[in-house]
């Protein structure tokens, strides 16, 4: 499956895109911005829309999204890839928040999962919900954040499993910075992820 927003960003300079300005007010001389220096450019852009700010540790996992350098930064080319993908998990957010409340109930949420390419199981889905919600309600941070994991869940998995059979080998420290948690994963006979009886994720 692709994801948009793993390729390199086309278009004219940066000085002409109008997220520049608010990436340049907040970007050290170096053209890079820390996690909470792009929770303030977020924050001022508007792109969260009419949802609440991103959480300082939401900011973290983009800038680890997309960290290709470990550099624990975001330079402007990241911050506009960023933008495009937070734009589309906006859209899929608004469209299965029916009654407008800026919150995702269990069954909203398996919904957007599914559109999302993400084909997951009821126990991966009710440890998402234990993980994410309040009182059974995703909010669009929490929503965010949950689309970055399972993002880099898929990565990690597609990279391993290279001859596509649906099976791959994984040592602890290859998914214990980017999942849920410090999660421990074994492969079982039907081509899932399984990890420590807890939360199972499926081949996409």
């Amino acid at each position: 499956m692709a994801y948009s927003g793993y390729g390199g960003v086309p278009g004219s300079s940066p000085q002409q895109d109008p997220l520049y300005g608010y990436f340049s007010a907040v970007a050290g001389q170096d053209g890079q911005i820390s996690a909470d220096e792009l929770q303030r450019c977020l924050t001022q852009s508007g792109i969260s829309g009419s949802y609440q700010p991103f959480s300082l540790e939401t900011c973290r996992l983009m800038i680890n999204m997309l960290d290709r350098d470990f550099s624990g930064t975001m330079g402007f080319a990241e911050f506009k890839e960023l933008s495009q993908v937070l734009n589309g998990w906006k859209n899929v957010f608004a469209s299965f928040d029916r009654d407008r409340s800026g919150m995702m109930e269990g069954h909203e949420l398996q919904q957007a999962t599914v559109t999302m390419g993400f084909h997951l199981s009821p126990q991966a889905m009710g440890c998402i919900m234990r993980r994410y919600s309040t009182h059974g309600r995703v909010p669009f941070d929490e929503f965010v954040s949950c689309s970055i994991r399972l993002r880099s869940l898929t990565d990690q998995f597609q990279r391993r499993d290279t001859s596509r059979t649906g099976n791959a080998a994984f040592q602890y420290d290859d998914v214990s910075f980017p999942s849920f948690g410090e999660i421990r994963p074994t492969l079982v006979p039907d081509n899932r992820l399984f990890s420590s009886g807890v939360c199972s994720y499926s081949k996409i």
